[in-house]
């Protein structure tokens, strides 16, 4: 996969904010090189957060995201303002732009006080400093740029590149798991709810991280698990599952073999599994009437067989004996509230950046409401949340 081919879920997402009038769409044009963003001179032209994934040099696969002005008016900027705020969800690196002839005030104070709560990098770029006569010289946190001249612009690039984190050892999703010649079998279910012709995208990404630790990959259908695993001369190290297809793979794989399921792994990928484990003994403790939260990060068509409106309630309300009252949230609607709710159960995740993952679960635990995965709840109430988490000792005691 070439670095233009990186899924934006995986690139760093480097927002632009600040109030109307600043210079952020004129910014964003200068460091993409790209004229990603309409400019004018009159206030307000950026009406809805402009997102493109593109390269970006030095730092590589990225996704740029223009936001309108945080000092937007009237029902429609009220509208653009949290539109603003959302952005803030799935955001890696924050720059506030900032006309330079102006300086600070108290809507650029307030975002830098919502970077600090919520520890995200963030530099403050002092746009339009040809029309100073002076340029103030950069620090840590600041520098001076014109995005009419392109003064700094570049290093404005490297500053933002500084953020990313270059970690020797990367998350991954299973390989860490494995050991170089290991065989791994992964069960994928082919059914109504299945994109025609294609794997969904938490497939294709376990497959890539399995090859690219040097070990071998099986697939097949559950109804075929059986004779897969027969017709094989290795133990499988693992097999990992599709979450509805759960229970039934659970029983034709034996004992002796690690089961987990996708899921799981993107669970611990992006999230925070630990959390997630402690919101599954949470179905049990439901009442007639209680409030749940089923939410999605992607937006597809809802099928008869749709897991999120559909599969997931009806079991829900079969394990814990009552009916609850849901709803249901998509793609990259989640409430900011979270506190009526008595508990929040997601799906995988495999859409969304792990920022805005781990916010959602942050919203979650601030408002005192157990969260749970697909992966997770489907392996509690089918009683093998304990296998299924076997290749996570440290998790497995929670359990206890």
């Amino acid at each position: 996969m070439s670095l233009n081919e990186t899924v934006s879920a995986e690139r760093p997402h480097i927002a632009f904010f600040g109030r109307r009038n600043a210079g952020k769409s004129s910014l964003v044009n200068a460091v993409t090189g790209q004229q990603l963003s309409v400019v004018s001179d009159v206030k307000g032209t950026t009406t809805d957060p402009v997102k493109k994934a593109m390269e970006l040099l030095p730092l590589g696969p990225v996704v740029i995201i223009d936001t309108p002005g945080i000092d937007d008016e009237g029902m429609l900027g009220e509208l653009r303002v949290k539109k603003t705020r959302e952005i803030l969800a799935k955001t890696d690196i924050a720059i506030l732009v900032v006309d330079a002839t102006v300086g600070l005030n108290e809507d650029d104070h307030a975002l830098i006080r919502l970077f600090t709560e919520r520890e995200l990098p963030y530099l403050i770029a002092y746009n339009k400093t040809d029309l100073l006569t002076a340029v103030p010289e950069a620090d840590e946190k600041s520098i001076s740029v014109s995005a009419a001249t392109g003064l700094n612009v570049t290093e404005l690039k490297e500053k933002i590149a500084s953020f990313v984190k270059k970690s020797e050892s990367p998350k991954r999703i299973v390989a860490d798991l494995l050991e170089p010649g290991d065989l791994v079998v992964l069960v994928i279910p082919i059914d109504e709810s299945a994109p025609k012709g294609r794997l969904i995208l938490p497939q294709q990404q376990t497959i890539r991280d399995i090859l690219d630790a040097n070990c071998s990959v099986v697939a097949c259908q559950d109804s075929e698990l059986p004779r897969t695993l027969a017709a094989l001369v290795k133990k499988p190290k693992l097999v990992i599952t599709d979450s509805q297809a759960f229970g039934r793979v659970s029983k034709m794989t034996p004992e002796g073999i690690t089961l987990t399921s996708f899921s799981i792994l993107f669970a611990r990928y992006k999230g925070d599994l630990a959390t997630l484990v402690c919101g599954a003994s949470e179905l049990s403790k439901l009442k007639e009437g209680d409030r749940v939260l089923i939410s999605e990060g992607c937006t597809h068509h809802r099928q008869c067989g749709d897991i999120g409106t559909v599969k997931m309630p009806a079991w829900i309300k079969n394990f814990a004996g009552c009916t609850p009252e849901f709803s249901f949230t998509s793609g990259g609607e989640f409430p900011e509230d979270v506190s009526d709710y008595r508990l929040i159960v997601h799906c995988g995740g495999c859409m969304l950046n792990e920022a805005e993952m781990k916010d959602r679960i942050r919203r979650a635990n601030e408002a005192g409401v157990p969260i749970v995965n697909y992966g997770v709840a489907i392996a509690h109430m089918h009683g093998i949340l304990r296998r299924s988490l076997e290749p996570f000792p440290t998790i497995l005691d929670i359990l206890d």
